[in-house]
């Protein structure tokens, strides 16, 4: 049985909506990231203390990405991913990486600036800086929209899920607009039954 270390909404969601969707059986082990004491097995699993990990037997792993294609390849094959002779192989790996590279990880910045610094540091610039590198790469995924419902083209993959969990990110916690285009595209991706099965399943435990 894979455990997924962290829940809600955190990271974690990608790794349990590919499950989902994949049909792979898991467990979801809630991770409190805000709390006083770390639960020391968790720091066991990952030490640098971020969201989020997997356990599958014995191989443990970190970053959300990452721990997609490793599922992939171990438990595909899975139209989730095209085969590299596909036509639609590179637009998939450009947007897989950029979910998190390019959109999530530039998101944090603004976020945590702007819920977590002091007040007077919370408008600085390197969260400025951050906000503006988000929008010139939303850029192409606007241009992508234009074409094609989907990141790699006409069909879902995991790169629709890296990228959605990221335009969730910056929409509903960091403050960033999204177009009319965008949000019709978060529309068909998350109202998938295996988004609903991994958001419920994220929740699991958790005290409102």
């Amino acid at each position: 049985m894979i455990t997924v270390w962290g829940g809600q909404t955190s990271r974690s969601l990608r790794v349990v909506w590919l499950l989902e969707e994949m049909g792979v059986a898991y467990r979801v082990r809630q991770v409190d990231m805000l709390a006083a004491e770390k639960d020391p097995a968790w720091l066991a699993v990952n030490p640098g203390d971020f969201l989020p990990a997997i356990q599958d037997g014995e191989v443990t792993m970190v970053e959300s990405v990452a721990i997609m294609e490793y599922l992939m390849g171990r438990y595909g094959p899975t139209p989730l991913q095209p085969a590299p002779g596909d036509s639609a192989f590179p637009a998939y790996q450009q947007f897989l990486h950029m979910g998190e590279a390019g959109l999530a990880t530039l998101v944090m910045v603004p976020l945590v600036s702007g819920f977590i610094a002091p007040e007077a540091e919370r408008d600085n610039w390197g969260a400025r800086w951050a906000r503006e590198c988000v929008e010139r790469r939303l850029m192409l995924v606007k241009r992508q929209l234009a074409t094609a419902p989907y990141m790699a083209g006409d069909r879902f993959t995991a790169a629709d899920i890296s990228v959605s969990y990221a335009l969730r990110l910056a929409a509903n916690h960091a403050g960033f607009t999204l177009t009319e285009a965008e949000q019709t595209y978060l529309t068909r991706t998350t109202s998938r039954d295996a988004y609903q099965r991994a958001f419920a399943r994220s929740h699991e435990g958790v005290v409102a």
